[in-house]
């Protein structure tokens, strides 16, 4: 069986701090550690132990990964992989939620024929929302966000098909991109169907592939530091 293991990194903003929307070009420090550790126990309770461990180059995900291989006892080395960096964000990288919300009801208003300066900002903001929610339901990307999607589908593809019979191998990456893994599936639709694509701080998703068939998703977007 061969085993694919793909996990969000750790926590960005400490409680009471506003976060932003941090994509590939806003490079943060994990600010705790336990979501990062929690990935490795977890992973370690269940019996398995990657014998690969691959990284988005960026410090909230390189350092989540080497936490999580130091509670594995893990003697491999976390290779930074740039295939599986966080989107970008376009002109709403690093911005507050309620910002990204009205910019993008703005666009939204525009295509509606609307003027946005005419909106009191709680419409906006509820235009804003709409478009958020098809991202976090079908991953359809917003207008001016940088997203190449095909690209990011191949690269999950791509890894899928590096990992060989009986081997593990654990990718921590972010949000943005780990929302198009389950592409490898084979029916992205019915998986959107069935889960919240968005994945929480230090969730964990597991899937396998039995005899060269097509790849299953046993565990998503799972609080490991939770279960433990």
């Amino acid at each position: 069986m061969k085993t694919l293991i793909i996990a969000r990194h750790g926590n960005t903003f400490r409680k009471g701090e506003t976060p932003t929307r941090v994509g590939a070009r806003t490079d943060l420090e994990l600010v705790e550690e336990e979501r990062a550790r929690g990935i490795g126990l977890y992973l370690k309770k269940l019996g398995i132990t990657p014998s690969r461990i691959l990284a988005a180059p960026l410090k909230r995900t390189m350092r989540t990964a080497q936490l999580a291989a130091e509670e594995l006892g893990n003697p491999c080395p976390v290779v930074p992989d740039a295939r599986f960096i966080e989107v970008d964000y376009g002109p709403d990288e690093n911005q507050t939620e309620e910002t990204v919300m009205r910019r993008l009801g703005s666009v939204a208003a525009q295509q509606k024929g609307l003027d946005p300066a005419a909106l009191p900002a709680d419409r906006l903001e509820q235009l804003g929302a709409e478009a958020i929610d098809l991202w976090n339901a079908r991953a359809v990307v917003p207008q001016g966000w940088q997203v190449d999607v095909e690209r990011i589908i191949r690269n999950w593809h791509e890894l899928a098909a590096e990992v060989a019979d009986g081997e593990a191998l654990l990718c921590v990456s972010s949000n943005g991109a780990i929302r198009f893994a389950p592409h490898i599936t084979g029916d992205y639709a019915a998986f959107c169907a069935a889960h919240d694509i968005k994945v929480p701080t230090g969730g964990v998703c597991i899937f396998t592939s039995q005899d060269g068939s097509a790849w299953e998703c046993r565990e998503w977007g799972v609080k490991a530091f939770k279960l433990l």
